[in-house]
């Protein structure tokens, strides 16, 4: 295979920033780039606006001994949310567990202090579609009895054409 050169699939440049970035963020804050991008997902929009976990603080272990403790995790908290966010500490902790597999986190210690914020993503509107697309789109879910079924055939289609053109 001299001369040749090897050509590999695309990866999405988050994956190749995750790899990198996660041992930093084990290592300096216990904490995964897992649990940073699912963090709107375990405790809901509202939370998740105006929080953001900081860092994973494990107990330490004197010997190897010693059984397992879970850790505290920490949580920037700006406002008056931290009075939100304690009200539903327990649901959180628990949602945290089940998205890392196991009782890891005790508690939750709250850090009041400003939160910066992604700006919010523009929501992606279909262009409408032609005529013959309609058309071509009606044949293909014409047959199926349930309406239901149909229609989310129909968006699905639609959603697939418009971002194909």
């Amino acid at each position: 295979m001299a001369g040749k050169t090897a050509f590999r699939n695309p990866v999405p440049l988050s994956d190749l920033a995750g790899d990198i970035l996660d041992p930093v963020l084990r290592r300096r804050a216990g904490i995964s780039t897992g649990l940073l991008q699912s963090w709107e997902e375990i405790v809901g929009s509202e939370l998740a606006d105006c929080t953001r976990p900081e860092r994973i603080a494990w107990p330490r272990r004197r010997n190897e001994d010693d059984p397992f403790e879970p850790a505290t995790l920490v949580v920037a908290c700006q406002g008056a949310v931290a009075l939100r966010l304690q009200h539903q500490m327990s649901e959180v902790i628990a949602r945290i567990n089940a998205f890392l597999g196991f009782v890891a986190i005790a508690r939750i210690r709250i850090v009041q202090k400003p939160v910066t914020v992604a700006p919010p993503r523009r929501a992606w509107r279909p262009r409408p579609l032609t005529a013959p697309e309609k058309a071509r789109l009606e044949r293909l879910t014409g047959g199926i009895e349930d309406e239901g079924l149909r229609a989310a055939l129909d968006r699905l289609g639609a959603s697939v054409l418009a971002r194909r053109g």
